[in-house]
C-alpha cells in the first residue's frame, strides 16, 4: 500500500503569476490532480494512501493525515492559500515524522534484529515548490536544514529522519511570467539547483526543473512509473577491481569509475496471490548484538552493503528458501550486464556484521539474469557458503538424519551468526522437514533494557500517533497578545523635581507613588491580538472595522440609529446578521456543531425530522404512516415481488385509478362535534363527510335538520364543513372496476340536493351567494353522476 505524500509550498511568493495566466499556487494544485489521473489507470491505485502537507507550522500545516479520507485531502487542496514564509526544512521534518508514526507500533523497523527488505511501507513525497530563497522567522537561510529536535518517540534509533523505503521527489517550478520567443528544448528535464536537490538525491529521489506545462506533464508521467515497492540501499565496491573481459575495457557513460558507489533501490514485488510482500532472510546490521549492552547504537538510514568483484559460484540449494531482489538501473547494473557473465556472482557483505573480522560474513550476492536484462540481489543465510553444504549433505547424504559430527560443525556455524538470524533458520529448517536441529530457547541476542526499552517507546509511538490524527487541520493557538515594550520619555528621570521621591518609593522607603507615576505599572501589558474565530462585532467593537469598510459601517450604523425606535437599538443590522460569505454557505455542518442540542420530540411516533442541508423541515418518508383513504404512494411499491410477476392486478387492464386527496385533509383534519346516541356514529359522522351524507339518506330528511342544529363552531367552519362536503361527494363517482367491497360507492344526484339544502338552511342570507357560487362549481360534476336511485346501506 504505498502512501503519497504531497508537500505544497504555501509561501507568499507561489502567488506570482506564469505566462499561463494562473499562480504558482494554481499550477501546483493543478499538478496534484494531474497525478491523480494519471496514477487511478494503474489498478494498484487502489490501495493508494494520499496525505498533504502545506509549509505553515505544524499541526496546522497537516491537512490530511493518516485517517482522512480522500474527499478531505481534494478539499484540503483546494483550499490552500499562499500566505506564508518558504521554511521547507521544517515541513519536509513534519512530513518524515508523519510518515513515521506508525513504524514502532507496527515493529517495520526491527530495531536489532535485522533489516527485513520485505517488511515495509513504501512511500513517496512529492514536494511542489518555486524554489525561492529559503526563509523563516530568523532570517534568510542559503542552505536546507531540518530541525534536529521532534516529538516523535525513537528517532534518536536513526541517524536521519527518513527510512530505507521513503524517497523525496521535487517539482520546482521556473514557469517565467512571460513567454519566451525561442522554441522549447526538448529531451530530458534537468535536475533543479535549489537547496532541495541534496535532500530528494540522498533519499534515493531527484527533481525536477519545470520550465513549461509541457514538461510539467512530463514529470508527472515519469513520477508515476517510479512508485514502486522497494528499499533504498548503498551499493560500494571493497577489493580490486575484476580482470577485464576478453572484449576490452568496458566504457561507462558517468566516469569508468561511477559504478563504484550506486545509491539505488532495490524492488520488492509483492506475492501475486496475497499482494504482500513475502521473504526468509534480513540484510544483517551493522554491529554485533551485545547482551549487556544497555542501548542500541543508532542505524543508518540506508544500509551500506559492500560488494567483492572476485567471481564466485552462485549457491542455491533445493528446499532451502532464498530472497530475490531486483536492482534498480544504475552505473553498478550497467557494468555487470556489460561483462556478460550470467554464470558468476559477487558476493556482498556488511562491515562489523559478524563477531570478528571487519568486513564480516557473505549474506547473499549480485548475479546478472541468465537473459542478461537485470541484475538481481540473492539474500541467502548469514555466512552461506558454510550452511549451505550442510544443508545439502542433511537432505541428500544423511535424509535429515543428522549424526554427531555433522551437529558439531552446525553448531560451531551458529555461533558465528548473528542471533537474530536464528529466527529466520528455524523457520526455513521447519520447511525443509527439520524442525528440531534448533532449540527453542535460543535468545534473540538483545539486553533486557533494550527490549523494555522498545516495548516502552512502542507505547508511546501509539499515543503520539492517536495526539497527531486528532490534531490534524487545527491551526496553532494565538499568542496572548502583543507585549509593548515601554519606551522612556524625553526627560530623564534624574532632571525630575520629584526625583528623591520617586527613588524613595522603588526603594520602599517611602510612600507609593500615583498610578499615572509608577513606571512598572504597565510593565507587562499586552494589546490583544485579533481572534478571527469569534465573530467581528462592528456595531458595538469599533476596531473590528477594517479599513476599508469604514464608510459602509457609517451608513449601516446611522440606518440602525435613525429606523430603530424609541430607547431600542439593535446590536447588529439586520442584513449584516443574515450575510455569510460565499465561501463559508456549504459549511452547514460546522454550523450543526455550534447549535444547541434540539430537544426530544414530544411525540415519540411523530416521523423523525432530518437535518438535511438545503432543507431542514424534510421529513423521514419511511416512518409516515398510509392513511385509510389516500393512497401513499412509495418507491417500495414493487418489493417483493419476483421478477417475472407483474404488480398490476391478476385480472388485467388498464392499472387502477388512484382517488385524489380528501379536502378535509388537505385542511388539515378538521373536527366537528355532532350530538348522537352511539360513540361509534358519532366518530363516524365527525370525521368523513361521505359517513354524514348516508347517515342522512338512512335517518330521512327531517333528521337532517335536526343535526345541522348541533353542528358547532363560526360560520367560517360551517362553510368549510359543507363546502367539503359537496366535494367529498363529488370524489366517489361511479368506477365499472369496483365492487360493492371497495369505497367507491355511487350517489345519486340528491344527495347534491341534500347538500344545497343544507347550505340554504344553515347560512345567513349574507353569505347565500358564495354558497351558489360554490354549487355552480359542482355542478358540472353533479351532471355526470348516475340517474340510477340511491340504494340504502347500513352502517
Amino acid at each position: 500500500m504505498p502512501v503519497l505524500l504531497f508537500l505544497i509550498d504555501t509561501s507568499a511568493s507561489m502567488n506570482q503569476r506564469s505566462h499561463l495566466g494562473t499562480s504558482y499556487l494554481d499550477i501546483a494544485k493543478g499538478a496534484v490532480e494531474i497525478f491523480l489521473k494519471l496514477r487511478s489507470r494503474d489498478p494498484a491505485s487502489r490501495g493508494d494512501r494520499y496525505m498533504l502537507v502545506s509549509f505553515e507550522e505544524a499541526p496546522a500545516g497537516i491537512k490530511a493525515g493518516w485517517k482522512d479520507s480522500h474527499a478531505t485531502f481534494m478539499t484540503e487542496l483546494r483550499n490552500l492559500q499562499a500566505v506564508g514564509l518558504t521554511s521547507i526544512g521544517q515541513s519536509l521534518r513534519t512530513a518524515f515524522d508523519l510518515l513515521n508514526l506508525n513504524r514502532l507500533v507496527s515493529g517495520i523497523d526491527n530495531y536489532g534484529q535485522g533489516r527485513n527488505p520485505f517488511f515495509l511501507e513504501p512511500a513517496i513525497i512529492v514536494a511542489i515548490t518555486d524554489g525561492s530563497k529559503l526563509t523563516s522567522s530568523s532570517g534568510v537561510q542559503d542552505e536546507l536544514h531540518l530541525p534536529l529536535t521532534t516529538p516523535l518517540p525513537g528517532s534518536e534509533l536513526t541517524k536521519e529522519p527518513f527510512r530505507w523505503d521513503q524517497r523525496l521527489f521535487s517539482l520546482v517550478l521556473r514557469i517565467p511570467g512571460h513567454a519566451s520567443p525561442d522554441p522549447e528544448p526538448i529531451g530530458g528535464v534537468p535536475l533543479d539547483p535549489s537547496p532541495i536537490t541534496p535532500m530528494c538525491e540522498v533519499t534515493g529521489g531527484r527533481s525536477y526543473s519545470v520550465f513549461s506545462q509541457r514538461m510539467l506533464n512530463q514529470c508527472l508521467e515519469s513520477l508515476v512509473q517510479k512508485i514502486q515497492s522497494g528499499v533504498v540501499i548503498n551499493f560500494e565496491k571493497t577489493g580490486p577491481d575484476p580482470p577485464p573481459t576478453e572484449d576490452g575495457p568496458i566504457e561507462m557513460k558517468y566516469g569508468p569509475q561511477s559504478w563504484h558507489s550506486c545509491h539505488k533501490m532495490i524492488y520488492v514485488r509483492p506475492n501475486p496471490k496475497t499482494g504482500v510482500p513475502v521473504g526468509h532472510w534480513p540484510i544483517p546490521e551493522s554491529f554485533w548484538p551485545d547482551q549487556n549492552s544497555p542501548t542500541l547504537p543508532p542505524r543508518a538510514a540506508h544500509p551500506q552493503v559492500k560488494f567483492s568483484c572476485v567471481d564466485s559460484e552462485p549457491m542455491v540449494v533445493d528446499k532451502v528458501p532464498f530472497d530475490k531482489y531486483e536492482l534498480e538501473p544504475s552505473p553498478l547494473t550497467q557494468y555487470i550486464l556489460a561483462r556478460k557473465s550470467p554464470h558468476t556472482c559477487w558476493q556482498v557483505f556488511v562491515c562489523n556484521s559478524a563477531k570478528y573480522g571487519e568486513l564480516g560474513q557473505p549474506f547473499g550476492y549480485l548475479k546478472a539474469s541468465t537473459a542478461l536484462n537485470c541484475v538481481n540481489l540473492f539474500a541467502m543465510p548469514y555466512n552461506y557458503p558454510v550452511v549451505l553444504p550442510l544443508l545439502d549433505d542433511l537432505i541428500t547424504v544423511h535424509k535429515f538424519k543428522p549424526p554427531a559430527k555433522w551437529r558439531q560443525s552446525f553448531e560451531n556455524y551458529l555461533k558465528t551468526v548473528p542471533p537474530y538470524y536464528i529466527t529466520a533458520l528455524r523457520k526455513a529448517l521447519r520447511m525443509m522437514g527439520a524442525p528440531n536441529l534448533l532449540a527453542d530457547n535460543m535468545e534473540c541476542g538483545l539486553s533486557y533494557s533494550v527490549v523494555s526499552y522498545l516495548k516502552k517507546l512502542s507505547q508511546q509511538a501509539k499515543i503520539e500517533a492517536d495526539r497527531v490524527c486528532a490534531s490534524v487541520g487545527k491551526k496553532a493557538a494565538l499568542d496572548g497578545g502583543i507585549k509593548l515594550r515601554c519606551r522612556s520619555s524625553t526627560l530623564s528621570l534624574a532632571h525630575r523635581k520629584d526625583f528623591t521621591q520617586l527613588l524613595n518609593s522603588i526603594m520602599g522607603d517611602g510612600p507609593a507613588l500615583p498610578m499615572e507615576a509608577n513606571t512598572k505599572e504597565f510593565a507587562g501589558f499586552q494589546l490583544a491580538a485579533l481572534n478571527k474565530e469569534f465573530k467581528p462585532q462592528g456595531l458595538r467593537n469599533p476596531y473590528d472595522i477594517p479599513r476599508s469598510h469604514l464608510l459602509d459601517q457609517l451608513s449601516r450604523m446611522r440606518r440602525n440609529l435613525l429606523h430603530a425606535s424609541i430607547c431600542i437599538l439593535k446590536g447588529q443590522d439586520q442584513d449584516q446578521l443574515h450575510s455569510v460569505p460565499i465561501a463559508q454557505m456549504g459549511n452547514y455542518q460546522d454550523f450543526l456543531k455550534h447549535c444547541p442540542s434540539p430537544l426530544r420530540e414530544a411525540d415519540p411516533d411523530q416521523p423523525k425530522r432530518l437535518h438535511t442541508f438545503g432543507n431542514p423541515f424534510k421529513l423521514d418518508k419511511k416512518a409516515m404512516m398510509v392513511d385509510e383513504a389516500d393512497e401513499f404512494v412509495t418507491g417500495t411499491q414493487g418489493k417483493g415481488k419476483r421478477p417475472g410477476e407483474s404488480s398490476s392486478p391478476a385480472g388485467g387492464g388498464a392499472p387502477k385509478r388512484r382517488r385524489c386527496m380528501s379536502p378535509l385533509l388537505r385542511l388539515g383534519r378538521l373536527f366537528f362535534v355532532i350530538a348522537h346516541n352511539t360513540i361509534h356514529q358519532t366518530f363516524l359522522l365527525t370525521q368523513c363527510p361521505f359517513f354524514f351524507f348516508f347517515f342522512c339518506l338512512n335517518a330521512g330528511y327531517e333528521k337532517i335538520f335536526y343535526l345541522l342544529k348541533q353542528i358547532q363552531g363560526s360560520l367560517e367552519t360551517r362553510l368549510i364543513f359543507l363546502q367539503s362536503i359537496i366535494k367529498e361527494a363529488a370524489r366517489y363517482t361511479p368506477d365499472s372496476n369496483a365492487d360493492f367491497s371497495s369505497r367507491c360507492l355511487t350517489l345519486h344526484t340528491d344527495t347534491f340536493i341534500i347538500a344545497f339544502g343544507l347550505v340554504l338552511y344553515c347560512v345567513p342570507c349574507q353569505c347565500r351567494a358564495l354558497c351558489l357560487a360554490i354549487w355552480c362549481d359542482k355542478q358540472e360534476s353533479v351532471f355526470k353522476l348516475q340517474q340510477n336511485s340511491v340504494k340504502k346501506y347500513s352502517l
